[in-house]
């Protein structure tokens, strides 16, 4: 799962850095004892340009080179930009109870919402939480694992690649365990940091960080935890039944005294670090072996592409749809590939540097067929930067996050066997009722296999923030949530000496996941619009709108409105609904769903 580093539109994302704050600014809230509100939002745009300039740059620094002086940098200008967001929510409150515009009264909702680390307003504190924000993400960046009685330790792409290839029960438990060691380290700070967070979540008004996040949808947190709960049952009954095929695929292969038909999935055994997503055991549950060539990572290699003609592919999708190339600053300062001389943040993620001006990606790409997927997610990041670059700064983001995150991963919907085959990765396009089966079950492995996890990880937090779970029942309620909603389990006895979610990036990095839920509904929800607005007719797993500029006219025009409207009004322009609807999803793999549940008869599913 990819992430994007946004611009301090959001206040501050991740570990956000900035140079000293100008004396001018400083002086603001002095000078601004008679600004209407309307003034105070465009001063605040205004800052922002140069602030957002100077934490991209430095951030990019510490994410591409960690090393103990980016990380002290990095520390001390957080600390800065901390402040600056402690200013200006402080600032904000001389408007409360005001009649004041529409514009402005959003905008300032904005700022207050738009910090995912709020800091007290308290020098020390403050401090400590830049350092904790700095050190989390960079003890994940800088993680491998060393085996006892061994010379050499392995960081985390060489153990996914085990995970991803290997098929040898032993050696997949070996790797799992193995990348878990690098967490127990982060328990405490990231104790210290949830205590330091929520101080600053309650000096903006809110009871905690959970319920800042979840205010940040335009309805109330607990209508938004209902609207999480709406959408999950919508699929809930399609996992399931992969689930459950899925399930005695692998105990047919490993052995049932290893996969129980009646228990959960051992977590090491479903091809990824986090069992979040399985495709990478295609190979196991493949329903008609040998139909529909689907290898896309032997062509990559046999064709000869590297990271750049990877993600020139990607870019040649969006420009076929109408939206620009992508700037040569793209390609001369992106990170494409692992240096080797150096520990940096592999984790894939899309930059918006100097206001969406500068747009990069940083990834270490690997030629097969899950990251040129990935590319085109992170492409779909980088194109809603660059359609939104004209708004102010506090504009500058996704009309909800799970609208950032689902962008580019429309685009893969339309990656369909005609497409592949018309950029030269396929041979033919087999047309069978066996070959659509063989093409949906690719897809809901990775798509369907995802959901749970994207609910679960801020369903976790959410309880640690509001202190329903305690530090000495992180990990027990972490698996807890694991089985309740993946139905898997922990392949090896886990106890709180195991800080398991810290082996997440997202929980040491502090980045709000239910994103990426949001995203994977949304995603189908935009697919059937934009299918509906080529003039596609047919299933809708056929559509590809590869090469349709109406489609594309379409998408760009909501991309540009950025976070200016309320997300309901820019998720209707699209698709001329103002409600999220999963159902989108059932249509998508409805063939799949039947054949599930013809295969299913008489299993006992559930866990």
């Amino acid at each position: 799962m990819t992430i994007f580093f946004r611009s301090l539109t959001t206040i501050i994302f991740v570990v956000a850095i900035a140079s000293c704050v100008p004396d001018s600014q400083r002086e603001g809230k002095e000078a601004a004892v008679e600004e209407t509100a309307d003034e105070f939002v465009a001063r605040v745009n205004e800052e922002l340009v140069d602030l957002n300039k100077e934490a991209g740059a430095a951030l990019w620094v510490r994410a591409t080179y960690i090393t103990a002086d980016t990380g002290i940098i990095a520390a001390k200008t957080q600390e800065r930009l901390l402040e600056f967001q402690s200013r200006i929510a402080e600032e904000a409150k001389r408007y409360d109870g005001q009649e004041i515009s529409e514009d402005a009264a959003r905008s300032i909702m904005l700022m207050k919402l738009g910090a995912p680390n709020p800091a007290p307003n308290d020098v020390e504190k403050r401090a400590e939480l830049a350092a904790l924000a700095t050190d989390l993400p960079g003890m994940y960046g800088a993680g491998k694992y060393c085996p006892e009685g061994k010379d050499s330790c392995r960081e985390l792409q060489e153990l996914e690649k085990v995970l991803a290839e290997s098929r040898d029960y032993d050696e997949l438990l070996d790797v799992w365990q193995g990348w878990r060691t690098v967490s127990p380290p982060m328990r405490d700070k990231y104790t210290r940091f949830v205590q330091l967070a929520n101080e600053g979540a309650r000096e903006l008004g809110f009871d905690d960080l959970g319920v800042m996040w979840k205010s940040n949808y335009e309805m109330s947190p607990a209508e938004f935890e209902t609207e999480t709960d709406r959408l999950w049952n919508q699929v809930k009954p399609l996992y399931n039944t992969l689930h459950c095929y899925v399930r005695k695929q692998l105990s047919d292969h490993y052995g049932e005294d290893k996969v129980p038909l009646d228990q959960p999935i051992p977590a090491h055994l479903l091809g990824n670090m986090w069992a979040q997503e399985w495709t990478n055991i295609y190979d196991l549950v493949q329903p008609y072996e040998g139909v529909a060539n689907l290898d896309v990572g032997a062509a990559l290699i046999e064709q000869g592409y590297d990271a750049e003609r990877m993600t020139r592919t990607a870019e040649n999708f969006f420009v076929s749809v109408g939206l620009p190339e992508l700037p040569e600053t793209f390609w001369e300062r992106s990170m494409l590939t692992k240096p080797r001389d150096r520990d940096v943040v592999c984790h894939a993620s899309a930059w918006p540097l100097d206001g969406g001006n500068d747009v990069r990606i940083k990834q270490c790409v690997e030629i097969n067929e899950e990251h040129l997927n990935t590319l085109h997610h992170e492409l779909g990041h980088i194109y809603y930067f660059l359609m939104y670059r004209d708004q102010p700064p506090l504009y500058q983001d996704g009309a909800h996050s799970g609208f950032h995150e689902g962008t580019g991963d429309t685009m893969q919907l339309s990656m369909t066997p005609a497409y592949l085959k018309e950029i030269g990765l396929i041979d033919s396009v087999e047309v069978s009722d066996e070959a659509v089966i063989n093409q949906l079950m690719k897809s809901a492995i990775e798509k369907i296999a995802f959901l749970p996890f994207g609910k679960l990880i801020d369903q976790w937090r959410w309880d640690v923030f509001s202190g329903n779970t305690t530090p000495e029942e992180y990990n027990s309620n972490w698996w807890e949530l694991r089985t309740k909603y993946q139905g898997i389990a922990a392949p090896v006895e886990r106890s709180e000496t195991d800080f398991d979610p810290g082996a997440k990036y997202h929980i040491p990095a502090n980045v709000s996941y239910t994103r990426y839920f949001l995203a994977r509904i949304l995603q189908f929800q935009f697919h059937r619009a934009l299918c509906e607005a080529s003039g596609h007719e047919g299933p809708l797993h056929e559509c590809s709108i590869y090469g349709n500029k109406e489609a594309g006219k379409r998408i760009g025009d909501m991309l540009a409105l950025g976070a200016s409207r309320p997300w309901p009004e820019t998720l209707e322009t699209l698709t001329g609904t103002q409600e999220m609807d999963a159902s989108a999803i059932i249509d998508y793999f409805e063939p799949l769903m039947t054949w599930l549940d013809e295969r299913n008869e008489g299993l006992a599913c559930g866990w």
